[in-house]
């Protein structure tokens, strides 16, 4: 008796079974419904490829210490960290840079993440390594703790950080107040100078007319306070009652409005 021999069948030509069909679909709505409870929405929703890759995104972020409560926020600033060509690889070298350069610890990296997700597409040689160097340099300290202020900052580039330095020195202050200033108040960074940092020192010594240099010296937080709200309500408050030269800025400006109203009633 003579078997009859069937051709091979390629697999990739064969059909699903119905069962392992319907399981797939399901599965790929699953996977799409649970990315858009994580803020997360792919370009190409019927690609398995695409979906296959921002899960291994996902996948990447959870091993260093991510949860799903932080995606929306990450997805939300920096999208293109979940698309179907990005490569968790290309920023090996960021998570490189936080642990080693600034020794920050894992849950320290997740917290600067977190506030500042744009520092994850930063070159460290180009922009994370200089700028920490230059920070440390002004006598800024505890840089990898993980706050708004520090995150931002380390994701800024030293020409831009350098703008608040030419400005300290344009309007009068030493290379080294000009250094010693921003290093006491490195928030000063975040300031911008045409509609900020600049209308503060002018009001200072021309509405004010106080030794501009001398009292941003003794008190760089002077910038920190607003011109419209606290500044100049507060300024002509004394200024009603002939005390407004008598009063140092700090408290003039840090004093709660229950402690200075009470004071200069």
């Amino acid at each position: 008796m003579h078997l009859l021999l069937l051709p091979p069948t390629l697999c990739s030509l064969s059909p699903l079974p119905p069962h392992r069909h319907l399981h797939f679909r399901t599965r790929h709505r699953q996977n799409l419904r649970y990315l858009k409870t994580l803020g997360i929405t792919p370009p190409d929703f019927h690609s398995p490829q695409t979906l296959s890759q921002i899960l291994s995104t996902l996948n990447y972020f959870k091993s260093k210490g991510f949860s799903e409560p932080d995606f929306p926020r990450i997805a939300f600033l920096s999208p293109h960290l979940f698309t179907p060509t990005f490569d968790p690889i290309a920023i090996e070298p960021v998570f490189d840079f936080l642990t080693v350069d600034l020794a920050a610890s894992p849950e320290e990296i997740r917290g600067l993440i977190l506030k500042c997700p744009h520092i994850l597409e930063s070159d460290p040689d180009l922009c994370l390594k200089p700028t920490l160097s230059y920070l440390k340099k002004l006598g800024i300290k505890q840089l990898k703790s993980p706050t708004t202020l520090n995150a931002h900052l380390l994701d800024t580039r030293v020409e831009k950080l350098e703008e608040k330095m030419r400005f300290l020195r344009s309007v009068g202050f030493s290379v080294e107040e000009s250094r010693r200033i921003c290093g006491r108040f490195p928030a000063i960074f975040g300031y911008g100078i045409e509609h900020n940092l600049r209308p503060k020192f002018e009001y200072l010594r021309k509405e004010m007319k106080r030794n501009g240099r001398e009292e941003v010296n003794k008190f760089p937080q002077y910038f920190g306070f607003s011109l419209e709200k606290r500044i100049k309500p507060r300024y002509l408050h004394l200024k009603q009652r002939n005390v407004d030269g008598d009063v140092p800025l700090n408290r003039m400006l840090l004093w709660s409005d229950e402690r200075f109203f009470k004071k200069w009633k």
